[in-house]
């Protein structure tokens, strides 16, 4: 018999059949973290939600809804096809494209209203052609690499791209970005506040070959709470949207709390006991040192749960920690369950997130795995399905 909790579903469906491995997503927390963004940044501050990359692993189109709700001006993808799912799920909200189109999609992006990002000129001719012939005017915004050396015109570069845009009568420049490399690191600030004058000098050059851009964006979630100067009139946040702040901002006394988003959840589906000396796992990485009681979890690495994790990772069962014991497997992981008074075939386990009094931030996954927080939420898999909180009235 499941135990009760993993009964609740928020589909309306009155029990789930499947492997009992799931990832909750907490709508009102990411809410809440939302609202903390804007109040940082004030009302006259534009904010673009950065749902790319599935939301961080947290769902694209549930959260972009909820974010759209809460006022959410913008929102920011990587991909068309990420701005092309979104429309197709009603989201009408403004959608920038952070990496362009490839060759071929200007015209979706025409036609699903999605902001590309630019940064070639024959880029930028393509969809000046794609718009002609579709007889409208089309807004873009340009990207400058200001020390990130990835995407955007090498600000030295700027003024001879802003005189050729001119040629191109059906696109306007809406908007002008950067993107920091090291916002996050205090002993960068210098390099960082280098960004900001080199952004400022483009924007310059921009302006005075004819464009008139509205949205000056540079801050991302780091910029928006360490280099105020920064947020300009539009902001960017991704990370701190979803609760992921303890490796991604500088250190502040004056910091929000931000709320975890997703927890990460397994029952345990076999319990073994194993004799002192017997070993456990690929590789017979973990001997066991006295009797063991282990618990088998039908989760893995193909689910997003690191290989990384193996002999070092914890879970919460019972109200108590309990080490993964062997590797991680592609399916399954092993925890010891021998100090958890009367734990049963069923209960269900954290691997992620709060449970009760106890908790395992992403931050702490990360840390153990050697890893970012963005990178662990990216990686729980499709196969996971994510639940999603308030539960579907």
């Amino acid at each position: 018999m499941l135990h009760p909790e993993i009964m609740k579903v928020s589909s309306g469906v009155s029990s789930y059949a499947g492997r009992p491995t799931w990832a909750e997503i907490d709508l009102d927390a990411l809410a809440a973290n939302f609202q903390a963004v804007r109040r940082q940044v004030g009302s006259g501050v534009k904010v673009a939600a950065v749902v790319k990359a599935n939301a961080y692993g947290h769902g694209a189109v549930r959260c972009a809804e909820r974010l759209a709700a809460e006022g959410a001006d913008w929102f920011s993808v990587a991909l068309p096809e990420e701005g092309i799912a979104l429309r197709q799920a009603k989201i009408t909200e403004p959608i920038l494209c952070l990496g362009g189109f490839w060759e071929g999609q200007a015209e979706a992006c025409l036609q699903y209203k999605l902001v590309p990002v630019i940064y070639r000129i024959d880029m930028a001719e393509a969809y000046h052609l794609a718009a002609q012939a579709a007889g409208v005017v089309a807004d873009v915004h340009i990207k400058i690499d200001t020390g990130m050396g990835r995407l955007g015109v090498r600000s030295d570069n700027v003024d001879e791209f802003a005189a050729r845009l001119r040629s191109f009568k059906n696109i306007r420049v809406d908007g002008v970005m950067t993107h920091f490399a090291a916002a996050d690191a205090p002993d960068q600030d210098c390099f960082t506040n280098e960004q900001v004058a080199r952004f400022q000098e483009a924007l310059n050059h921009i302006r005075a070959r004819g464009h008139n851009p509205t949205y000056e964006d540079m801050a991302n979630s780091p910029a928006i709470y360490a280099h105020p100067k920064a947020r300009a009139n539009m902001v960017r946040p991704g990370g701190v949207l979803y609760g992921l702040w303890r490796d991604v901002l500088q250190p502040q006394s004056n910091l929000p709390e931000f709320s975890l988003v997703m927890r990460l959840r397994s029952c345990i589906t076999l319990l073994k006991w194993v004799h002192r000396g017997e070993t456990l796992g690929y590789g017979c990485t973990f001997e066991a040192a006295r009797e063991t009681l282990v618990a088998t979890l039908p989760i893995g690495y193909h689910d997003g749960y690191m290989r990384a994790l193996s002999n070092r990772g914890r879970a919460i069962v019972r109200g108590r920690y309990a080490p993964v014991v062997g590797r991680v497997s592609m399916d399954l992981t092993l925890v010891d369950v021998t100090d958890v008074p009367d734990v049963a075939l069923g209960d269900p386990v954290t691997l992620m997130g709060t449970d009760g009094e106890l908790s395992i931030s992403v931050e702490d996954v990360a840390k153990t795995a050697g890893t970012l927080s963005y990178e662990v939420t990216c990686g729980i898999s499709e196969r996971v399905p994510r639940r999603y909180l308030p539960e579907a009235q």
